[in-house]
């Protein structure tokens, strides 16, 4: 009986030994043994983990029984019983294959990688190649990684400079969906102007924190039965980190030397090239970002991200040699609307005092004034640039076990983001229906400038009931834009008006709810996975106007008579002049008069009205639109055969304002040899206008060469719209068809291949402008302003072939990663879908205007229709690198207008940009396994795009389309650890 309890007491011993907490302290390495950095160290069964540092190092709390789960990007996972030890080197084999890791997009079935989904992903691992980049927010390091994917960074043009849109084989921003987690991301408030033909609300990926994200998945195929409607071109999801355990912060800094390329032998002056040089760096950035993960005793974790980010703007100026001033302001010619003199030059009445005639003759000329004033022509220049911004966001991840089958997850951010462009022409005192001495002598260049406030939150549990996987969630998400112009007035109030307004605020939310289930069988051949699911989607768009003076007409330039009859004389016995410096006189010369005093009324100075460069969102403007979606879906994945792979999606939505809809989506692979594939599918989608699209109205001014007029974009439902015949916006219908292989070369290289037809009909475009005389029922609506509409203009495809190649190999005592990507897209316009509109225009000029040349232009070639990255990455030790090459293939813009050329000639001013290349680099050192220190940039060798030709170049100096128009730019980071 001793015997038996001593027994039963060392085995009691033994086992509570082995069940034990203990902290195990590791090293993870490759296999010729350099430290591996951002492993991922899971004990089985949980979700509690750690991840090693820049030497390979990790800790962990632990049972002293339990199983290790490691898993890095490009090597092969592995699993270790820890066995009671404190202490374990584990090596990690290179994987066989580049991306080994499951990949969650295009699938609801067991996780697959890469090369065994049924149509083209790509994977792109932010946590590990981050540091080496130098780009800082995650829409440029997509364009930077994945040729089929692009961003769009304005040069300064009005609201466009708040949201950079993301678009995906060349199609609208709106046509690609982007899924957090998996869940449905909101969208922009904006409706900002895109380079693929058309105003498109996208997703403002700068709230999306790069030091947040474990990885990014691109699915290039159309998903629209998979995850709904506007996902024509493909998805991207962001897999959040999910580590534990360790603080990783990283302080950039960086800026562009802003040093002007050699314009010598182009037709730029020699006086303007020598102002253009001119130049000093600018576009200085900084930023912070922090990540720490905290694990729960009862299992779970709690991963916090926290970034800012600051940045000056750069400036690209257009040096136009348009006069400054003009004859009237130089001689002091100008009158308010009482006929008094306004003193504009009083450089030239104190020269004439002084009886220096000399002087006077010069300041009678722009040169003469603008040197007395120390300007030269570079100060009257319109502004292109990157818009200065700050950016502050705080995000989480987190998962809760509420018991053995059930979690409770959410994740979220909330962002800030101040945007203060260049966006508009410099107004220069010539410009007399625009000027004001007393506020802006030397005229003056508008900014605008946006306050954005950014929410997105997603809860929801999942987990088995018994054979069956489930997915319940809510995501809300709320982008609220306020816009304000400052440096600017409204002309028709003159020295009344403020030089900073309030424009407006826009906003949208989006609510979402998900319940999904699905349940594998694994006795249905090769084994079936089913998923079905619902989705309820509720929408709203709002515009709010502005304060009154930024979209209200003044009366500064109108004269009310004093008494009856009275004619219109100045202070000086002769007729009143107008804006030109022109008598107000009737045909016979002789003076107006005004028959009935305190009432007759006389437009003297036809002084613009509204703000300056963006009219504020007036009361007409202003919407508050709902939309609820209803959707059902089933998918299906079935292994045939170990080789052979088949899925199916159909989906039914219902829209509140655009009725039924039914998708659906087929698609497979088949492994003919072990290391060779074919797959390929075939999809229907459709996407029901955005509410920003349907409700979207403003008032805006344009410039034809420096002339400016005042338009209007009126939403389809508009008295406007009625006259004129368009018709109610419809959807857009797709079909994608995608063929391809993937294989696997020399066991080192794997390579996939993919060609794609869409097809896209009833594409939204926007007309041109219609004035009165062009459409006779539009005058007493819009007199002599111009109207344009958004329609469905006519009919799209696009198709191309898109190559990625992986290959990684130890060379010397590192380890060597090379990528080369690339696509050769086509896009075409197949013509426009022009109904019977109220107008006295000509078939052939009707069909023009509807959907203009430069509107086709930007969607066929006014991107590159051919990108290749090739990159390489190479770690040794403490160092690591990236050497990245990104070649552009040319763009061609199309004008508008046939008109007399800069050369004498007939046509367009069509152009033509050459292919560019830009190189970017990164070269970190760990000076211990807390702190790094990366140097490098981006097109370090400065190379700018081809310049506008002359009948272009009102605004910009160079073409936007390819590498961007700021030339170099150099950074440093500084990661650390603790």
């Amino acid at each position: 009986m001793k015997k038996a309890l001593i027994l039963s007491l060392a085995l009691f011993s033994m086992l509570a030994m082995n069940a034990q907490q203990i902290t195990i302290s590791g090293k993870v390495t490759d296999e010729v043994g350099t430290p591996l950095p951002g492993v991922n160290v899971v004990i089985k069964g949980t979700t509690k983990g750690s991840i090693s540092d820049f030497d390979g190092n990790f800790s962990i709390d632990a049972e002293s029984d339990a199983v290790l789960l490691l898993s890095s990007l490009g090597y092969a996972n592995k699993e270790i019983l820890i066995g009671g030890r404190t202490n374990i080197t584990v090596t990690l084999p290179e994987a066989a294959e580049m991306l080994t890791e499951t990949i969650v997009i295009g699938s609801r079935s067991k996780g697959r990688t890469k090369l065994e989904t049924t149509a083209p992903v790509d994977v792109i691992s932010i946590k590990e190649q981050a540091i080496n980049m130098p780009q800082m927010d995650l829409a440029q390091m997509l364009v930077a990684s994945a040729p089929s994917f692009s961003a769009f960074r304005s040069q300064g043009g009005d609201l466009s400079s708040a949201v950079d849109p993301p678009t995906l084989r060349g199609l609208a921003p709106n046509q690609m969906l982007v899924l957090i987690n998996g869940k449905r991301r909101h969208t922009s408030a904006l409706l900002a102007g895109s380079q693929t033909g058309s105003a498109a609300n996208a997703t403002d990926m700068s709230f999306i924190v790069p030091d947040a994200i474990d990885r990014v998945e691109i699915l290039r195929d159309g998903a629209s039965a998979q995850y709904g409607s506007d996902a024509i071109a493909g998805v991207m999801n962001v897999v959040l980190k999910k580590g534990t355990g360790e603080f990783t912060g990283n302080f950039t800094v960086g800026g562009f030397p802003n040093s002007a390329p050699d314009l010598s032998g182009t037709d730029v002056s020699e006086e303007n090239q020598a102002l253009l040089k001119d130049t000093e760096p600018d576009g200085i950035n900084y930023q912070l970002a922090g990540n720490y993960g905290i694990s729960f005793e009862e299992g779970g974790y709690l991963n916090l991200t926290g970034l800012y980010r600051q940045a000056e703007a750069t400036v690209r100026p257009n040096i136009s040699n348009a006069t400054p001033y003009g004859d009237a302001y130089l001689n002091n010619e100008r009158t308010d609307a009482q006929g008094n003199i306004i003193i504009t030059n009083p450089e030239l009445v104190a020269a004439q005092a002084s009886g220096n005639t000399a002087l006077a003759d010069d300041l009678r000329t722009d040169t003469g004034l603008m040197a007395a004033r120390g300007l030269t022509y570079k100060d009257f220049s319109t502004y292109a640039g990157t818009a200065a911004s700050n950016l502050g966001v705080l995000a989480y991840n987190m998962a809760l076990p509420i018991n053995e089958d059930i979690e409770f997850y959410s994740f979220g951010d909330f962002g800030y983001k101040y945007t203060a462009g260049y966006s508009c022409f410099y107004r220069r005192p010539a410009q007399a229906d625009r000027a004001n001495f007393d506020l802006f002598p030397n005229g003056f260049r508008p900014q605008i400038a946006s306050t954005q406030t950014n929410i997105a939150f997603t809860g929801g549990i999942d987990g088995t009931l018994g054979d069956f996987n489930f997915d319940f969630s809510n995501t809300f998400g709320r982008n609220k834009m306020n816009y304000d112009m400052f440096n600017t007035f409204n002309a028709s109030l003159q020295s009344e008006s403020p030089t900073t307004m309030d424009l407006g605020t826009h906003s949208f939310y989006q609510n979402t709810t998900n319940f999904d289930v699905s349940k594998y069988f694994d006795d249905v051949l090769s084994g079936l996975n089913v998923a079905i699911g619902v989705e309820l989607r509720v929408e709203n768009y709002q515009i709010e106007a502005g304060q009154a003076e930024s979209y209200s007409i003044g009366d500064a330039g109108i004269y009310t008579a004093t008494t009856d009859n009275e004619a219109l004389l100045g202070p000086d016995g002769f007729p009143m002049e107008d804006l030109n410096s022109e008598p107000i006189v009737n045909a016979d010369g002789s003076p107006v008069v005004l028959p009935y005093g305190e009432a007759s009324t006389n437009i003297n100075k036809f002084y613009s009205p509204n703000c300056q460069c963006f009219r504020g969102f007036a009361p007409e403007n202003e919407a508050n639109e709902f939309r609820s979606v209803t959707a059902a879906y089933l998918d299906a994945e079935l292994d045939v055969t170990e080789k052979w792979l088949l899925t199916g999606a159909l989906r039914t939505e219902n829209y509140s304002d655009f009725g039924d809809v039914f998708t659906g989506k087929i698609a497979t692979r088949y492994s003919i040899l072990d290391n060779f594939a074919l797959r390929g599918s075939f999809s229907t989608g459709f996407r029901a206008p955005s509410l920003q699209e349907l409700n979207y109205s403003h008032t805006f001014t344009f410039f034809v060469g420096l002339d400016p007029f005042d338009g209007t974009l009126y939403p389809n439902t508009s008295s406007a719209a009625r006259a004129i015949g368009i018709e109610t916006l419809r959807q857009e219908q797709s079909t994608n068809l995608s063929l391809g292989f993937t294989t696997r070369l020399f066991n080192k290289i794997d390579l996939t291949v993919d060609a794609y037809k869409i097809d896209i009909q009833d594409r939204i475009f926007e007309t041109d402008n219609f004035n009165a005389s062009e459409a006779p029922v539009l005058a007493p609506i819009i007199g002599s302003g111009l109207a344009s509409f958004r329609i469905n203009g006519g009919d799209i495809s696009t198709k191309g072939v898109e190559i990625v190649a992986n290959y990684r190999e130890k060379v010397g005592e590192g380890m060597l990663g090379l990528t080369l990507s690339g696509v050769f897209r086509e896009n075409t316009f197949e013509g426009a879908s022009v109904p019977d509109l109220n107008t006295v225009l000509t078939d052939e000029e009707l069909e023009t205007k509807y959907v203009n040349r430069s509107s086709i232009g930007q969607f066929e070639s006014g991107t590159p229709n051919t990108t290749f990255i090739g990159s390489g990455t190479y770690s040794w030790g403490k160092w690591s690198g990236m050497l990245r090459g990104s070649y552009f293939g040319e763009v061609t813009s199309l004008d508008n207008t046939f008109r007399t050329l800069n050369d004498g000639s007939e046509g367009y001013s069509d152009q033509t940009f050459s292919a560019q290349f830009v190189t970017d680099i990164g070269v970190t050192h760990n000076f211990t396994d807390k702190l790094a220190l990366t140097v490098g940039g981006n097109n370090i060798f400065n190379k700018y795009p081809d310049i506008l030709r002359a009948e272009e170049r009102g605004f910009y100096l160079y073409s936007n389309y390819q590498q961007g128009s700021n030339g170099a730019y150099y950074f440093a980071r500084l990661t650390f650890g603790f």
